[in-house]
């Protein structure tokens, strides 16, 4: 998710970045019957550009490692952290993908471990995906589904925009007077134009979610261009964004404040844009 915003020391890059012409089809050979590539091999981080806030060599590898049955377990080589500040945080990580996209749905799926780390306190069990990325960072520029659950308040987040310098048109519920606290309404069941801002967009107040139950959490992002973008979780609508202020980028994954467990990622890619109300279901 967010935010103290990192400053990096100036002359040192560790990692290198390729990005292949937009909207890159993988081989058909690589589909599933649905028309998805997976793009986690169940043993390591080659098909990823990864980095930490901690630039120790070796680090970003130790943090996203394969877990028994194939699903990538962050955080697993790792001691349980503690819940006070320690100001450090050097294990937020991210990992992003090698081209940029464009129009796809992206699906991956999640569930909570038990261990927590870094600035826990502030952002408890947080972590998050971002898509049509446009400054690949710790805290990268684009736009984030969020993965989160609260649980000093028992408070899904997960599904939640969080604006990292982009612009969108996006509707709400105005029964709440603060704008940060309105969830996503459609404009079809009375939902009104909000005023454009940064942070977050919270997910429609009926979300269906696991918190920390062991369950998995099923999660969609379906991107077309500057067109739209629809959340899914758990096979329902939570929250959709229109007239997207860029077109494309890479795709990342966070490692943040909390073990969790990844799996099932996976892309399909459209030529073309797709109307909206073939997802709307």
């Amino acid at each position: 998710m967010k935010h103290l915003r990192f400053i990096a020391v100036a002359g040192i890059s560790v990692f290198l970045f390729s990005c292949k012409a937009k909207n890159v089809s993988p081989s058909d050979s690589a589909k599933d019957e649905d028309g998805y590539v997976s793009l986690y091999n169940g043993k390591d981080m080659g098909n990823w550009n990864i980095m930490c806030r901690d630039k120790t060599p070796g680090l970003a590898e130790k943090v996203f490692s394969a877990g028994d049955n194939g699903e990538m377990h962050v955080y697993k080589n790792f001691p349980d952290g503690d819940r006070r500040v320690t100001g450090k945080n050097g294990t937020h990580c991210m990992f992003f993908t090698k081209e940029k996209y464009s129009r796809y749905s992206f699906k991956f799926e999640y569930k909570w471990g038990d261990k927590v780390f870094n600035n826990y306190d502030k952002f408890q069990y947080d972590a998050g995906m971002y898509f049509h990325v446009f400054d690949v960072n710790i805290w990268p520029k684009g736009l984030e589904y969020q993965v989160r659950y609260d649980d000093t308040r028992n408070e899904n987040h997960t599904g939640c925009v969080w604006n990292s310098g982009a612009s969108f048109d996006w509707y709400g519920d105005n029964s709440e007077a603060n704008p940060k606290l309105r969830t996503y309404l459609s404009k079809e069941d009375g939902g009104v134009a909000q005023e454009h801002r940064g942070g977050e967009h919270k997910a429609h107040k009926d979300a269906e979610y696991h918190a920390l139950d062991g369950q998995w959490n099923q999660c969609e992002v379906i991107v077309m261009g500057k067109a739209y973008a629809i959340y899914k979780l758990n096979g329902k609508v939570v929250n959709v964004l229109t007239n997207l202020s860029h077109s494309e980028g890479e795709i990342g994954l966070q490692a943040e404040t909390a073990e969790i467990f990844y799996r099932n990622i996976k892309i399909k890619v459209f030529d073309e844009t797709r109307p909206m109300k073939d997802f709307l279901r």
